[in-house]
């Protein structure tokens, strides 16, 4: 098993898991358990091999829904015994972040696209099944939280972009990468480091209708008597 074999069961394992927390803090039944597993560990790939035209590869290798099947069983039996699943749920998911950032953008080099989409498909590895898992179980979206984390993945595939250019070895590559997404990321929650916000807020609906821009809604009809 390659490196990069590797880290995509590592990445689909650690990231499952992060759905299956979810699920035990809506109380859920074992079939949302494995439900929110699959579609965490493996969201981010499946739109990377759709948007690469290349066969989406749990369907070529089932054995990626069997790892996402045990993340959730380990994780229903287990996690009453965390003290706080919110908090593990973040670092495990900073663990899928970074392998799935080297596994997105190994992928698309491999078939030979150039590193500007090999750095767009780590993202949305590393990220998408994140997203879906928060928007489904209801948790706080990660990617709307002050704490770098978009800009984590794009760290670790650029470090594994740039390693690869230089000819250095697949597996020198792939663990100095992961370790430099972890980094930022696990800097980020433990230290909170955030990039600058945006403190230029957009005028309220009130503002714009004084001003014209826009019309408010008109009156409401009389209703008929009874």
């Amino acid at each position: 098993m390659t490196m990069i074999q590797l880290f995509n069961y590592a990445g689909i394992f650690v990231f499952a898991a992060t759905g299956a927390l979810a699920a035990s803090r809506r109380q859920l039944d074992i079939m949302a358990f494995i439900f929110l597993a699959a579609v965490t560990g493996i969201g981010g790939g499946t739109l990377r091999d759709l948007i690469l035209g290349v066969p989406v590869f749990w369907v070529k290798d089932p054995g990626n829904l069997l790892v996402c099947a045990a993340a959730a069983i380990v994780v229903y039996f287990s996690a009453n015994l965390l003290e706080s699943r919110y908090r593990v749920l973040l670092w495990l998911d900073a663990i899928g972040l970074a392998a799935y950032s080297v596994i997105g953008a190994a992928k698309s080099l491999a078939l030979g696209f150039d590193s500007t989409i090999a750095v767009v498909t780590g993202i949305m590895t590393a990220t998408f099944g994140g997203i879906l898992r928060d928007i489904i179980s209801g948790e706080p979206s990660v990617v709307m939280r002050r704490e770098i984390y978009v800009t984590a993945a794009l760290a670790g595939s650029l470090v594994y972009i740039l390693l690869h250019g230089i000819t250095a070895k697949p597996e020198i590559s792939a663990l100095a990468a992961s370790l430099t997404a972890f980094a930022v990321r696990g800097g980020a929650l433990y230290f909170g480091w955030c990039l600058p916000s945006y403190h230029k807020p957009g005028r309220t609906t009130a503002e714009l209708e004084r001003e014209g821009v826009i019309r408010g809604a008109p009156p409401a009809p009389p209703r008929a008597s009874d």
